[in-house]
């Protein structure tokens, strides 16, 4: 569905962002690219619609590569939806209707279809009422659906959030996970850049570990986790309930061969196995 073949990309004063990354992500995945802050993830978003063009490299779309002139920008753009991690860099307009019509509009879609597709984009992310309010009047978590809404009234394939939970309180990043777990059920395709460790047991099925611009690492959750060595040295940790297994083996004695739990349900599991 989407490739990135060895991208490099320099930022103008000479630092190296990205350095040969390489990364697959078939139809329907729910993908994880993990990293601490600052270790490239956002920049290699941005080259997935054609915002940052690579210096060495290509990004390739159902078996097509992206090309910087205008005309397939417009085609890859339809694709390929990226919402950012801040929503205020990506609303704009007066009132929350014309924020999200503006995409459908700008792909010279009639009124009445963008009428509809606005309609339905704000039923999906459940914000229906509230088409007149002005998008800086709102919460975080509700500036945040409606990003998502405006990405989903373009229809893509594939949607790419960066930290989509990023300044939201439990609640709010709680709804925007489940919102995203029910679009990937449906069948979109849905990449998520995130240094939060505990969210991507539950909703990934491939995760990357982006370490100082470089891919250091790719793999389920289980195959990820289990290299605990690297997971440190990438200045990131084991998820809690895995990080309470290690200290049950270490300071208690128990044998888990390292083999520890990503998520309350597996550690339920292998609870009862051992201390039954």
């Amino acid at each position: 569905m989407l490739k990135a073949n060895n991208i490099s990309y320099s930022y103008d004063d000479g630092t190296q962002a990205l350095k040969n990354v390489n990364l697959e992500v078939e139809k329907g995945e729910m993908v994880s690219l993990l990293g601490k802050n600052g270790a490239g993830k956002s920049t290699l978003f941005l080259h997935f619609n054609g915002i940052i063009k690579p210096d060495n490299g290509e990004i390739i779309i159902d078996g097509e590569t992206l090309k910087h002139d205008k005309k397939s920008l417009m085609k890859f753009r339809q694709k390929v939806g990226i919402v950012f991690q801040n929503p205020d860099d990506q609303l704009f307009a007066p009132t929350v209707e014309e924020d999200i019509a503006f995409g459908p509009l700008n792909l010279g879609l009639s009124q009445e279809e963008t009428e509809k597709r606005v309609t339905d984009a704000l039923k999906r992310v459940d914000m229906e009422g509230f088409e007149r309010k002005a998008p800086h009047h709102l919460s975080g978590g509700q500036k945040k659906r409606v990003a998502i809404a405006g990405i989903l009234a373009m229809q893509p394939e594939i949607m790419v959030l960066d930290e989509p939970t990023s300044g939201l309180d439990p609640k709010g990043a709680s709804d925007i996970l489940k919102l995203l777990y029910e679009l990937n059920d449906e069948g979109m395709t849905i990449i998520i850049s995130t240094h939060d460790v505990d969210l991507v047991p539950i909703y990934s099925n491939k995760v990357y570990v982006i370490s100082s611009g470089e891919i250091v690492k790719s793999g389920s959750p289980k195959e990820v986790f289990s290299d605990i060595e690297l997971i440190r040295s990438a200045n990131l940790r084991l998820p809690r309930v895995a990080h309470l297994f290690e200290i049950l083996e270490k300071r208690d004695g128990f044998s888990f061969d390292g083999d520890y739990p990503l998520t309350i349900s597996e550690a339920r599991r292998l609870a009862n196995e051992q201390f039954k």
